[in-house]
């Protein structure tokens, strides 16, 4: 059967069954494991792109913190932090299109510092980038590159102008060229539709993709997507279940907006296919404490073994 068709026949099943479906894959496929990371927002606003969903862009009026690129000790802190709460991995994440040759030569000490003195697995999301800086970031100790594709090739044009989709995978085929691993994802309830969910999903398995972060939109005040309707629980539900199955070794992680959109449910999305999360917070906006989301990891896990 071609994925085309499969993905057709997903796409008319009950909530119910799709979820089904997505829990034995994932427990056929990645076993009972459940994945934590963390990220420290390290260099912060006027970024030169207009992602209509990011405050940090200087396109819009927001109340997003503006600051240069925190100094070794601060983010070093924040990898021990890191470590302390359960997460596997510590991403540096900095605002702009890409990083200033200064900037990066600080990013690549402070990457090989945590290396040495925390000993947590590094990712980084430093935007638009070429093989010969991520050969120079392999080389000092990254392990894995964030590079969301946002949404589906069709719908990017509607929420970004100042870089293309084809920007995006040129970052991630990059990344890949030199050996590093790479985690993309994207947001849901940015006006797309379920066929832009879908179309997405197909392009992170054409990139090969095996970290998947999956956003719920948290729609900002000054951004353009501030006034977009929110999904309802099945379309979430359903969209995460349905990258379960079409990505069934990927790790499928919950970050931003998880808290606020899925409330109540938010262990059905673990019911249904998801099996990692971000702790810690994300880039402008605080989640739930760590201690909350360690014991909830747990709780699933031990569903999952029952």
């Amino acid at each position: 059967m071609n994925q085309s068709h499969y993905i057709n026949e997903l796409k008319v099943l009950p909530l119910a069954v799709l979820m089904r479906q997505a829990l034995a894959t994932k427990l056929a496929q990645r076993g009972t494991s459940f994945s934590l990371c963390s990220i420290v927002n390290a260099k912060s606003g006027r970024c030169s792109e207009d992602c209509h969903f990011c405050a940090q862009s200087a396109h819009y009026q927001t109340e997003a913190p503006v600051y240069p690129l925190l100094d070794k000790a601060r983010i070093l802190s924040a990898a021990h932090e890191a470590k302390r709460i359960g997460a596997s991995r510590f991403s540096l994440v900095t605002s702009g299109r890409g990083l200033a040759s200064e900037d990066l030569a600080q990013v690549l000490g402070i990457i090989r510092a945590i290396r040495e003195e925390v000993g947590i697995k590094v990712c980084a999301s430093l935007g638009i980038m070429g093989e010969v800086e991520f050969r120079q970031l392999k080389e000092a100790g990254l392990s894995r590159y964030h590079h969301n594709l946002e949404t589906s090739r069709e719908f990017f044009p509607q929420i970004c102008t100042t870089h293309s989709f084809a920007d995006r995978l040129a970052t991630i085929k990059a990344a890949q060229a030199v050996g590093l691993e790479v985690c993309s994802g994207g947001i849901f309830g940015l006006g797309e539709s379920e066929a832009d969910r879908l179309s997405m999903a197909m392009s992170l398995v054409e990139c090969g993709i095996d970290s998947v972060p999956l956003n719920i939109l948290i729609p900002l005040a000054g951004t353009p997507c501030a006034g977009l309707p929110s999904l309802t629980i099945t379309e979430i539900l359903r969209a995460i279940a349905l990258y379960r199955l079409i990505l069934p070794q990927a790790a499928i992680r919950l970050a931003a907006g998880r808290e606020s959109a899925l409330a109540d449910f938010l262990s059905s999305a673990f019911m249904g296919g998801a099996d990692g999360m971000m702790i810690g917070g994300y880039l402008t906006q605080r989640g739930r404490s760590p201690e909350a989301d360690r014991k909830f990891a747990e709780d699933i896990q031990q569903l999952w073994s029952n």
